[in-house]
């Protein structure tokens, strides 16, 4: 009887362990960088429950961490959060118990801009991270900005290129294996998120990636804009600017010349404004 019980048990383990996993309930909140304009910010802060809520923000992408992390509690602050703080950690720090039990009660994760690398490598694979991953499926709200916009993606881009290495880094060229991408967070798993987009005109670069990447879209976007992302993977736009987005997964003719330059036919291009949704699963526009 007691076998035939463990085996029983041991079958439903195995079964709950093949499940596709749930769907977050939270939201993320992803900005292109430039001026953290007020009413974005208070979408973001009424996603996290309003004035009563507990916001953290993680400034380690910043160059000028305290400064960064100081600002952006400020900015919380403004919206009625007074329960707002900021954690400058290690990687280290990352994996303390102790330091983890802070995000005890919080509802929204905010990560400041700077260099999505640095983030990257402080937090990615960390219980930090687990517990900010726990803090969106469980219904709250992820933001970031700039740095922290390119790290919410699956594949991150990372601003450096590996073959045509230009001292702007504009990337002049849409040419194949150009682009350095690293390990993002992956709150974001159908789209390589970019940022400063228009404004820094980073349309080779991305158009590089989803080549290389057909099964990706582009999602690119621009300076005092945001993009909310709902559990089900739609998208609306919020803000001063555009957002644009590529899609090469029906591309057909996707080749490489000589010199490494990409080619192709049909890439499907969406320019959105401040209002219009998309849904990344179904990979089209919510009319």
């Amino acid at each position: 009887m007691r076998s035939s019980l463990a085996r029983l048990v041991l079958l439903l383990i195995t079964a709950a362990a093949l499940l596709p996993a749930a769907p977050p309930k939270g939201h993320l909140l992803i900005i292109g960088g430039g001026e953290k304009l007020p009413y974005i910010m208070k979408r973001f802060t009424d996603l996290a429950g309003g004035p009563g809520s507990k916001i953290v923000v993680f400034p380690m992408a910043s160059s000028y961490e305290e400064n960064a992390g100081t600002e952006d509690v400020k900015r919380m602050k403004e919206q009625g959060v007074e329960n707002s703080f900021y954690m400058n950690i290690t990687r280290a720090q990352a994996d303390d118990p102790e330091m983890v039990q802070k995000l005890d009660g919080v509802t929204g994760v905010f990560f400041s801009g700077g260099d999505q690398v640095k983030l990257a490598e402080a937090m990615l694979g960390t219980k930090m991270l687990d517990r900010v991953r726990a803090i969106h499926a469980a219904g709250g709200v992820v933001g970031g900005t700039s740095a922290g916009a390119s790290v919410m993606s699956r594949t991150m881009v990372t601003g450096n290129e590996l073959i045509m290495k230009d001292s702007t880094q504009i990337f002049f060229t849409i040419t194949k294996g150009n682009v350095e991408t690293k390990e993002g967070f992956g709150f974001v798993t159908k789209a390589i998120i970019d940022q400063h987009f228009v404004v820094r005109k980073r349309h080779n670069r991305l158009i590089s990636m989803v080549l290389e990447r057909p099964h990706l879209l582009g999602v690119g976007i621009d300076e005092e804009t945001c993009i909310i992302v709902d559990p089900k993977e739609r998208f609306e736009v919020l803000g001063d600017g555009l957002v644009l987005v590529y899609d090469a997964s029906r591309a057909t003719g996707i080749t490489t010349d000589r010199l490494g330059s990409q080619a192709a036919q049909d890439i499907r291009l969406h320019v959105l404004k401040s209002g219009d949704r998309y849904d990344m699963a179904a990979k089209k526009p919510i009319r």
